[in-house]
């Protein structure tokens, strides 16, 4: 695959605060580990709340907070009590949990074309709202890139369908100047995909408020998953710092884990992309709200910023770069590269400790059949690397490297 040439200036390593993960800076090993999410640094359990108002969706009025992201989808989907012949557009470049959470609530889909620069294919769109006149239009926005926000709102105005928008890839990115999310009648955000906590979703209602979702009782997801997962969060920052140490640490927390389930301690998983519905009414902990008022939110929009334009200063023309423009509006949750076979690059990348992403490899079972070649494409070839707010100067150069060594041995 011909790398594509880009017109991105080099530069120096854009700024960034030295102790951004809570208060703690240690020496690196040798050999960098990089994670693919933020880690859970232990300055932020000593640390207080930082004050002050939190960024939407953290602070909208009609928000509910739920263990996972698709539990609100699926809850949301019940509460619209679709009928029969009710139609539900959506993407046919998905993950597939999203697509099992409609599916279970009962709702028919109706896919629709993405192109290959994760834009839909708007005439077709038009075309579907004219000829099946669904009744809601699902939209994702993919990677941090907001969608042509206002053109899908005039397709929902003309066509009398209720917008959704899933941000569960994009939080804190805008469009039309505001954040995604406050555009459609209802909107979803994964909140672990961006910000160190071991779980959390929140459902938006921008629109007519359900009261069955205001009267939902949600229970607990008990202390297994609280704590498998922030130890997870830990041992990654750990890691980080102390590659060895930290992968024996990993090791040791992963067979205790194999011992508690022998004894019928099941852990309530995150970041798979199937559709539980055993777990369809756990909320969010409380422990996951409290680290919300810890983090930095301004530092951590402008860290994912830099330390994406930073991998693009330094990879275009040595990389095939996915055909999305960085601009104010986006806040970037990897870095997507174009790459022959994602599976051996993916592979030779975790062999040096980069934590590279195969990205959705695969749709929701039987949508195959239905994507159109863009999205046959892009689930062959695009592969996601960190950019996130807890990478350091030397992690990044580490990346730049070592990627750069890899695409070149592949590509021979």
């Amino acid at each position: 695959m011909t790398p594509i040439m880009t017109h991105a200036k080099n530069g120096t390593m854009p700024g960034r605060a030295a102790n951004g993960r809570g208060g703690f800076i240690f020496t690196a090993d040798k050999i960098r580990y990089v994670p693919s999410t933020p880690a859970l640094s232990p300055g932020y359990l000593l640390q207080g709340p930082r004050g002050g108002s939190l960024p939407f969706p953290l602070c909208a009025e009609n928000g509910l907070f739920f263990y996972r992201a698709r539990i609100g989808i699926y809850q949301l989907f019940r509460a619209l009590s679709l009928k029969a012949d009710d139609l539900v557009l959506v993407p046919d470049y998905h993950s597939g949990g999203e697509v099992g959470a409609i599916q279970g609530a009962g709702a028919n889909i109706h896919y629709y074309p993405i192109r290959r620069n994760l834009d839909p294919d708007f005439e077709s769109l038009e075309r579907l709202c004219r000829t099946l006149r669904p009744r809601v239009l699902f939209i994702i926005h993919y990677l941090g890139w907001p969608q042509k926000i206002s053109e899908l709102m005039r397709l929902c105005r003309e066509y009398g369908m209720l917008l959704i928008e899933d941000c569960a890839l994009s939080m804190f990115a805008q469009a039309s100047g505001k954040y995604v999310g406050m555009h459609g009648d209802y909107a979803i955000f994964c909140l672990y995909k961006t910000l160190p906590v071991p779980n959390g979703g929140i459902l938006i209602q921008n629109g007519p408020l359900r009261n069955e979702l205001a009267n939902l009782e949600l229970r607990h997801c008990g202390l297994r998953p609280i704590v498998g997962r922030s130890t997870d969060l830990f041992l990654e920052w750990f890691r980080s710092r102390f590659n060895r140490a930290g992968a024996a640490a990993a090791w040791a927390k992963a067979v205790g884990g194999e011992f508690l389930s022998t004894l019928g301690v099941e852990p309530v998983p995150i970041g798979n992309v199937g559709f539980e519905a055993a777990h369809l009414d756990l909320g969010m902990s409380s422990f996951s709200r409290g680290l919300l008022k810890r983090f930095d939110y301004v530092r951590i929009l402008e860290s994912r910023r830099n330390n994406y334009q930073y991998l693009h200063e330094r990879l275009a023309g040595h990389v095939t770069l996915l055909d999305k423009e960085m601009t104010p509006e986006v806040c970037p949750l990897y870095f997507p590269i174009l790459v022959e076979n994602k599976a051996s690059a993916a592979k030779a990348l975790r062999k040096r400790g980069i934590s590279a992403i195969e990205f959705w490899n695969y749709g929701a079972p039987g949508a195959a059949e239905h994507e159109n070649p863009d999205v046959r494409f892009l689930r062959r070839h695009v592969l996601e690397l960190p950019v996130h707010q807890d990478l350091d100067p030397g992690q990044l150069d580490y990346m730049v490297k070592e990627i750069k060594k890899v695409v070149a041995r592949l590509a021979n």
